[in-house]
């Protein structure tokens, strides 16, 4: 049987350590030799003997997190021997190597799949309140590991060394030390009065040292934020319960 399907380019990669690597530009594989874990239902194939776990949220705490806020990753343990291939809608797939004092903010419906080793919880976005592109929250991952993110495009990675502004619903994660904020990108006027927009009323706003992935697509606002306009500030009860 004779096809440009089976060329080189195609065939299953081989690795002889085990861990989170790329299949290609769209698919994420892991050669599996203990766990990992994995966004629910991203799976798209696997080889050998492979257990999947479903775990909400990760555990009670981040349950009742995600529930109040709308933010987190439906996540799946992902365990045994073999090879595990994951995709989410033909999404661009990119790796991100966390070292000791590293932290990254993402929103979670870029999460694709991280290792075990790495630590994560729903963090407040700080003074950005609803412009987020999750919300009011995000997901912050710290720890020795690699995770797994997705993005609708090739997106761009942005080193903050200056004031940096970013369309809310473009950024996909960013370094978790950077001070965040919104600023109003679009001046008022009559014309904005009359109904005249430009379409970029507010940016994020980033400071510091640091990185932020945007790719070339918006979504749109979701997370706590986007189910009604009662908690946009940075204080409140949930302030004190997820800003620690």
């Amino acid at each position: 049987m004779r096809s440009e399907l089976f060329s080189a380019e195609n065939l299953e990669k081989e690795s002889a350590q085990p861990g989170l690597r790329l299949q290609n530009s769209k698919l994420l594989k892991a050669e599996l030799n203990g766990e990992f874990m994995a966004r629910v239902g991203s799976m798209v194939a696997y080889q050998g003997q492979v257990q999947f776990e479903a775990l909400g949220s990760g555990g009670i705490g981040k349950f009742l997190k995600q529930k109040l806020t709308g933010e987190g990753v439906p996540l799946m343990r992902v365990r045994g021997h073999g090879d595990v291939f994951l995709a989410e809608n033909a999404a661009d797939v990119h790796l991100i190597d966390l070292e000791g004092g590293d932290a990254l903010s993402i929103n979670g419906a870029n999460v694709l799949a991280f290792d075990s080793t790495l630590k994560y919880d729903i963090k407040m976005v700080q003074g950005v309140g609803m412009m987020s592109n999750a919300g009011l929250f995000n997901c912050v991952f710290s720890g020795h590991g690699r995770i797994a993110v997705t993005t609708k495009g090739t997106p761009v990675v942005l080193t903050v060394d200056q004031p940096t502004f970013v369309d809310p619903q473009a950024a996909i994660c960013w370094s978790a030390s950077l001070q965040t904020g919104y600023h109003r990108a679009e001046q008022l006027g009559l014309g904005t009065l009359m109904g005249r927009t430009t379409g970029e009323r507010f940016t994020m706003s980033f400071a510091g040292q640091g990185f932020v992935v945007v790719q070339p697509s918006e979504e749109p606002p979701g997370g706590f934020a986007g189910a009604g306009s009662g908690n946009q500030q940075e204080g409140g009860i949930l302030g004190g319960i997820f800003g620690n």
